[in-house]
């Protein structure tokens, strides 16, 4: 039988607020023994206990929570309540003695007895012993037993019998008042003489009556005050322990959120930075395109330029070196034709003159066709670097490149300084720095050549 928030039914929607119960037999537990103070609601407890086993059976929903378990049972008997009659000559004590003779005859393994107050009516410590002889009774056969009792002799036979089990409905011992609550494997404390006093009994008379209580009663009093007070004490613990918990899981919870939060930012960044990163690639490689359709454009325009000058200067080189040579040249055509004559070359004619001799060549020069826009010096030496480095300069100025990239790598930086000590001096070499760190960084050195 597993009942789990259990309530009376005749509480259940009324004004009063409803304090559950939970009341789990284990296969091996036969009796529940409710011990407590009068007003702790023992009686209620196992009239809600049999109201909800019939309801059942009735096919009446009963009020209680989820995972809870049933069993049917045959046959119910109670004992509740004074049945003393007058008429019948009955006293107290022998109508629950002619209850408990009917439920010893017809009681067994499938029954369900509800006992309360069982053994009282009569001398404690007769009616405790007939108690006891009845619980021992009805659990060797297996009958399922829900009863209560103010008798203290009857709280030590759960531990002297197998299949019975203490039970107690917690009291507050400061305020004397009851909670309600459903404590299973402890017995309950009577607190008949806390309650007198209480209710306004004179110290005295409590006095001779608290001497009048055996040894063994107030040291299994004391025994139980104890435990109910570090019962108290565990379950203010508990209670602390629970509200940490759920503070710490509430934390836990901000902490996750945080980090998903984080994640979540992170995740965004890194998304925007490709993005950022692929919209500069593009934007750069629109400025490049851009940039070296106007270089080729200007370089067009200023090669036009340059090449009507030369060919005005040469024309006037020409001149000017036929009339020098025109006189050594006059006596000597006869014979054979042209004998004497000496033809130059325009570097020549420009190094008579004093001028420099590089000229600008034609694009179609056939060095063009080799140039290249990146040259690998990784590996070499500095003086094999500098031969590659100039030849691939001259290529570059030859085939009108608007830059050079030069790989050097890092190394111990020697290449990279001959490299930029080259390109300084160089006056075909508007300007010079690394590469973007994308594109090799300070391995490699760009420069822009002058158009």
């Amino acid at each position: 039988m597993a009942i789990r928030n259990g309530r009376h039914p005749l509480l259940v929607g009324g004004d009063a607020v409803v304090v559950p119960f939970d009341l789990v037999l284990a296969p091996d537990e036969l009796t529940i023994l409710v011990s407590g103070p009068n007003t702790g609601g023992k009686t209620v407890l196992i009239k809600a206990v049999g109201l909800i086993c019939l309801m059942a059976q009735s096919g009446i929903i009963p009020p209680l929570g989820p995972q809870s378990a049933l069993p049917v049972f045959d046959a119910v008997f109670a004992d509740i309540g004074d049945r003393q009659s007058i008429a019948a000559s009955l006293s107290t004590f022998s109508a629950h003695v002619a209850a408990l003779r009917d439920l010893l005859e017809h009681a067994g393994p499938g029954s369900l007895v509800l006992l309360d107050e069982i053994g009282s009516g009569t001398d404690p410590a007769e009616g405790g012993a007939l108690a006891s002889a009845v619980l021992r009774t009805l659990t060797r056969r297996g009958v399922v037993t829900l009863a209560t009792t103010h008798l203290g002799a009857l709280k030590q036979l759960a531990a002297e019998t197998v299949g019975i089990v203490n039970a107690s409905l917690q009291f507050e011992a400061e305020t004397l008042t009851p909670t309600y609550r459903l404590l299973k494997g402890v017995p309950g404390r009577s607190y008949g003489l806390a309650i007198a006093r209480r209710l306004g009994i004179a110290p005295e008379v409590l006095a001779l009556a608290e001497r009048a209580v055996p040894e063994a009663e107030r040291a299994l009093d004391a025994l139980l005050a104890a435990v109910e007070a570090r019962a108290r004490e565990l379950e203010a613990r508990e209670q602390e322990l629970a509200t940490r918990d759920a503070a710490l899981r509430e934390d836990a919870t901000r902490v996750d959120a945080r980090a998903d939060q984080v994640a979540q930012r992170e995740r965004e960044v890194k998304a925007r930075a490709q993005t950022l990163e692929r919209e500069a690639r593009e934007q750069t490689r629109a400025y490049l395109l851009e940039a070296r359709r106007k270089v080729e454009e200007a370089l067009g325009r200023a090669r036009a330029a340059v090449d009507e000058a030369t060919a005005r200067e040469a024309r006037k080189l020409v001149e000017q070196a036929l009339a020098e040579t025109a006189g050594e040249t006059a006596g000597e055509g006869t014979g054979e034709e042209g004998k004497g004559k000496r033809w130059v070359s325009l570097d020549e004619l420009k190094r008579a003159r004093g001028k420099p001799s590089h000229i600008p060549r034609p694009a179609d020069h056939p060095t063009a066709a080799v140039a290249t826009a990146e040259i690998s010096l990784r590996g070499l030496r500095v003086d094999e670097a500098e031969a590659q480095l100039v030849k691939a300069l001259d290529d570059a100025v030859l085939a009108d490149l608007p830059y050079l990239r030069v790989i050097h790598g890092k190394g111990t930086g020697a290449l990279r300084q001959l490299v930029h000590d080259i390109l300084s001096a160089d006056r075909r070499v508007q300007r010079f720095g690394f590469a973007p760190p994308n594109q090799g960084g300070h391995g490699v050195t760009i420069a822009e050549l002058t158009a």
